[in-house]
């Protein structure tokens, strides 16, 4: 009985522990997360403009700061940050310690820059409630923080390939939520943590001096009869400091001239890409025999060795390059984000995705394993992401209506074909205009599909929801962050957010020609004009008059309907499809259909088609 009543107890506090860090979360920030990204940015050198080009902070609506680079929220109405993932920037400075300031902050990844000095010794107080933190492949030098030992709530801590030196502090063994450890690639020396959970995934390779585990074999005890041999050792040593200060000046500029060769042959510095080029005689797994056989080598050299000039898009999972070989083949290559799964998991899960082909999918060419590195080789697509087509950086968008809308129906398309004719079946979970993308002709192509599986679990735990990984802001269905469980109607409420970019031109997280005093995102603007019946003011003012309004009007009705706030009002997808098909009969944009689904019900007219669905149901 005391045993229950023990257990009860600790589980009683680990609730209010965390209902304490929900809260805290919630109830500061805003004008304090402004600042902190302000000064972050004032304090870090950002040599290729990604931060210049993208955090602006002219802009005063709420949850302006939701839409930068690298900045996650916990709502995307709401200027709180919840991730910073600043990965692979070419950022250059110290530990921005204005970051003090995000307080709701619960993940930070300033990984594969170019940061340096040390790493606050009191990084626990910059960092209340941090979970992930991620400072690998930079050339952050000194001491581990002992203070690191403070933040109890990490689960992943990354160190590795960076310049550390000294002993790794003991304390960090009693962070009991840990899981991921990787010092690996500095020059630590001494004894190693001994962790409370003994399920730590801990890395020390490549670190000389270490020692204290089955890997590494035990420390020697010191021997005190050296220590008089020590003292002779070291007048001799006096005798040589001068001819080795000698030496050292010859060899620092040997090995700053190899620096600089090794700059130039790799001008963007990426360390993670250097990392694995040791293992350049990896063949490339290949689903298409049409394919010319490649390696790594193959695609190292196709993309400059992965340098961010050839980045042509980021996402949730992943990061994506550009790549063309020799003979002018262009292919695309993402490099999956981390991943939990096993080599063996990740094998059969490429097994299944490399034989789902259809039109309207981005076909997956082939992979490669290298080391902890994942890569995909994907089919080029010319014309880039819908989102980029639709939202330009300068100017605005050129896309007619009978483009957006054979861009609608192709996604649809392939979209109803995953959910009801792929076996297995397969649920999206990170539809957006980001993920489809256009080929040389504009057919839609669905990327990133099956790929969900492969990141960490999205429906299993609440920490999935306080790490901040379901989807892009703007376009979760509402029930997602209530449930953190992927549904075929969720991929609807996201897809129908989509189509909403297409008639109205607006992006998901905010409406740009809006009253100011509106703060909400697409959708609810979408309901609002709904409740006023003003509707048809939604529609992108470029396609209105051109003799298409009847179209686009009935177009917006299927896209509301897909934003349904209720999960059993939205249609299916192969239904979605359907609608669209009878909104575009007149352009004969579709081909024979692939999709095993009741025949098509024949409808020419809109209202006749949804009455048909209701008399169905």
């Amino acid at each position: 009985m005391m045993v229950l009543l023990s257990s009860w107890i600790f589980s009683y506090h680990v609730f209010v522990s965390f209902l304490l860090l929900i809260s805290s979360g919630i109830t500061y920030g805003t004008e304090t997360d402004i600042f902190c990204l302000k000064s972050i940015k004032k304090s870090i050198q950002d040599p290729n403009n990604y931060l210049r080009s993208s955090w602006n902070f002219n802009n005063k609506t709420e949850g302006f700061i939701c839409r930068f680079n690298g900045v996650e929220c916990w709502h995307p109405d709401e200027n709180r940050v919840l991730n910073l993932k600043l990965s692979n920037m070419g950022l250059k400075g110290q530990f921005p310690r204005g970051i003090v300031n995000c307080s709701s902050l619960t993940g930070l990844d300033l990984s594969i820059n170019d940061l340096s000095g040390t790493i606050p010794v009191d990084i626990s107080s910059l960092l209340n409630y941090v979970t992930t933190l991620d400072l690998s492949s930079n050339e952050f030098s000194g001491e581990i923080p002992l203070s690191l030992a403070n933040c109890t709530y990490l689960n992943t801590l990354k160190l590795d390939q960076n310049q550390l030196t000294g002993q790794i502090p003991l304390q960090l063994g009693t962070l009991t939520r840990l899981k991921t450890f990787d010092v690996s690639d500095n020059s630590l020396t001494g004894q190693v943590p001994t962790f409370t959970d003994g399920k730590v995934d801990a890395n020390y390779a490549n670190n000389p001096g270490l020692c204290g585990s089955l890997l590494l074999g035990a420390c020697k005890a010191k021997d005190s009869s050296k220590s008089n041999t020590a003292v002779i050792a070291g007048a001799a040593v006096g005798a040589v400091t001068l001819a080795a200060l000698g030496l050292g000046v010859v060899m620092f500029f040997f090995v700053r001239r190899g620096s600089y060769r090794r700059k130039e042959e790799d001008p963007e510095g990426n360390k993670w890409a250097r990392s694995i080029k040791g293992t350049k005689g990896i063949k490339v797994s290949l689903f298409e025999k049409s394919i010319s056989k490649m390696k790594l080598s193959d695609l190292m050299k196709a993309t400059n060795n992965f340098s961010n000039s050839n980045i042509i898009g980021t996402g949730r999972t992943g990061t994506v390059y550009k790549a063309t070989l020799e003979d002018g083949t262009a292919f695309m290559v993402k490099r999956l984000q981390e991943s939990q799964h096993s080599e063996k998991e990740f094998m059969s899960e490429m097994a299944t995705l490399g034989i789902v082909k259809h039109r309207n999918l981005v076909p997956l060419l082939g992979f490669c394993m290298a080391k902890k590195e994942r890569l995909l080789v994907y089919k080029n697509m010319p014309n880039g992401m819908l989102h980029d087509q639709l939202h330009p950086a300068a100017g605005d968008c050129t896309l007619d209506w009978s483009l957006r809308l054979k861009i609608a129906i192709g996604a649809a398309k392939g979209l109803a074909w995953l959910h009801h004719s792929c076996n297995p079946r397969i649920i999206h979970r990170n539809i957006s205009s980001k993920c489809i993308l256009l080929d040389a002709e504009f057919e839609p192509k669905i990327s990133d599909f099956g790929l969900a599986r492969l990141m960490n679990p999205l429906d299993t735990h609440l920490s999935t929801f306080v790490n901040g990984e379901f989807g892009d802001f703007g376009y979760v269905a509402p029930e997602y962050t209530k449930t953190l469980v992927a549904t075929p109607k969720g991929d609807v409420f996201s897809f129908g957010t989509v189509l909403l970019e297409l008639v109205t031109g607006e992006r998901p997280a905010s409406v740009a020609k809006a009253p100011e005093t509106f703060k909400g995102n697409l959708v609810e603007w979408i309901a609002e004009l709904t409740t006023n019946s003003k509707l048809h003011d939604a529609i992108d003012e470029s396609l209105v008059n051109k003799g298409d309004d009847n179209e686009l009007f009935q177009f917006l009705k299927v896209a509301c309907n897909c934003v349904s706030e209720t999960p059993k009002e939205r249609p299916t997808m192969f239904e979605v499809y359907q609608f669209l098909r009878a909104i575009g009969s007149k352009y004969n944009f579709t081909t024979e259909d692939e999709i095993l689904i009741p025949e098509d019900i024949g409808i020419d007219n809109m209202d006749e088609l949804i009455v048909a669905r209701e008399r169905n149901n």
